[in-house]
């Protein structure tokens, strides 16, 4: 009997061991996580840890994800970052199948919402180690079956195997808001958000208002980013077909720490942890120029350079509309053309690495080429410019302007090739 019970006591300490060791991902539907407990939730392989915490100077909790083992507190998601808990009360539990938030009065502050029948078998929430917070049923592991997710719901980052933009299936767009200051995570001025009419871009806006526009994906990069350049260990991606328009990145080196965020200043970057110093490292920012990556700087038909002065030019073909605001450098109202279209007899001027005009109104044709899409535009009275839809293999795709070119800018070496249509007297 003895053995029995030492057996017994043995089993307790491997087991107790055990849960000490392998740190608990999963929330199962009979336990809760409270702010008093002080438990979390920590990621196979220990990057994320998801719990209570409260900000600096603020006595308000939330539950949100975090990076483990960073020195830098550093969060990537929060799930009541409009209502949160007034006190140091506070229970996250399973009921009814969602996931609920419940406050010191055990009011609901924030939960999963979803309306699904009394389903056999029970769920279970589970952290996994891409930082996802999951909600899934307890024998069905399948990520298309997730009955609920957190990558769907993004506060302010993007990390890699995230998607941002369009789950067309749901009717879903998912997108980043900053937080309302450095310390707190409510949601603040700015976000970052996929436009899917014409060609596909991202605006960062603020308060609705666009600020800065991300030029649209061009095969490699959003033409208006080219500082994401190929890096070895991250790979991007940009989907487009019936079931979503998304742009996703992965790490091919999974022990590089990198995301993109959008900052409560109102900048959208890359950061890459830099273990060596602690710091969190700076990759790229944008908007990056302050001028010409101000959201229609130069008003229409012109184009805005960093290397000249004034920073806003005519198109070619070109002049201002009001000669006296120009000269006071107030470009607002663009340019107008020189010498009327015909219809017939037009031709083309060509503006290298340029960042395409804004594409809400274009349409888009990726069955065609270069030569098929210049005639197509000149068939069209309508038809003010045209370019490759991606820039890959010498250029595919057509894309054609009707309305009035907006929001162009000239790069180095970077940008596309942008055919600008003009009346025979101004090909010159």
């Amino acid at each position: 009997n003895n053995s029995y019970t030492l057996s017994f006591l043995l089993a307790f300490f491997v087991l107790i061991l055990f849960r000490l060791a392998f740190s608990i991902n999963i929330l199962s539907s009979t336990e809760s996580l409270t702010i008093s407990s002080n438990r979390t939730l920590v990621s196979p392989g220990n990057v994320f840890q998801l719990g209570f915490f409260r900000t600096n100077s603020s006595s308000r909790w939330y539950l949100g994800i975090w990076y483990k083992k960073l020195s830098e507190r550093t969060y990537v998601w929060v799930a009541n970052r409009d209502n949160s808990l007034p006190n140091s009360i506070g229970t996250l539990k399973i009921s009814n199948m969602n996931l609920v938030l419940l406050d010191y009065s055990n009011k609901p502050v924030w939960s999963t919402n979803l309306t699904r029948g009394n389903e056999r078998s029970p769920v279970v929430a589970e952290l996994l180690a891409n930082g996802n917070f999951v909600m899934r049923h307890s024998n069905n592991n399948d990520a298309s079956e997730f009955l609920w997710q957190s990558f769907d719901y993004p506060t302010d980052t993007l990390l890699p195997e995230m998607k941002l933009g369009y789950d067309l299936k749901t009717g879903l767009n998912r997108f980043l808001t900053s937080w309302r200051s450095s310390d707190d995570p409510s949601s603040g001025n700015f976000s970052y958000k996929l436009e899917t009419r014409g060609l596909p871009e991202f605006y960062l806006s603020s308060e609705n208002f666009p600020r800065h526009r991300s030029g649209p994906w061009n095969g490699i990069r959003f033409s208006g980013i080219p500082e994401d350049q190929k890096l070895s260990y991250m790979v991007y991606n940009f989907t487009e077909n019936s079931e979503e328009v998304a742009y996703t990145f992965r790490m091919t080196n999974t022990s590089i720490y990198s995301r993109l965020t959008v900052t409560y200043l109102g900048e959208f970057q890359r950061l890459t942890w830099n273990p060596l110093i602690g710091i969190w490292n700076r990759f790229w920012s944008s908007p990056v120029d302050p001028q010409c990556d101000t959201y229609i700087m130069c008003g229409p038909y012109s184009y805005c350079d960093v290397n000249t002065s004034p920073i806003c030019n005519c198109i070619q073909g070109f002049n201002p509309s009001n000669v006296q605001q120009w000269d006071l450098r107030v470009w607002a109202g663009g340019c107008i053309r020189r010498t009327q279209l015909s219809c017939s007899g037009d031709g083309f001027t060509r503006m290298k690495n340029m960042k395409l005009p804004e594409t809400t109104m274009a349409t888009v044709d990726r069955s065609i080429g270069v030569k098929e899409c210049e005639k197509r535009c000149l068939s069209n009275c309508n038809c003010t410019a045209f370019a490759n839809a991606d820039i890959r293999n010498g250029g595919t795709g057509c894309v054609i302007w009707t309305g009035a070119l907006e929001d162009i800018r000239t790069y180095f070496a970077e940008g596309q090739d942008l055919y600008v249509r003009l009346a025979a007297a101004d090909l010159v």
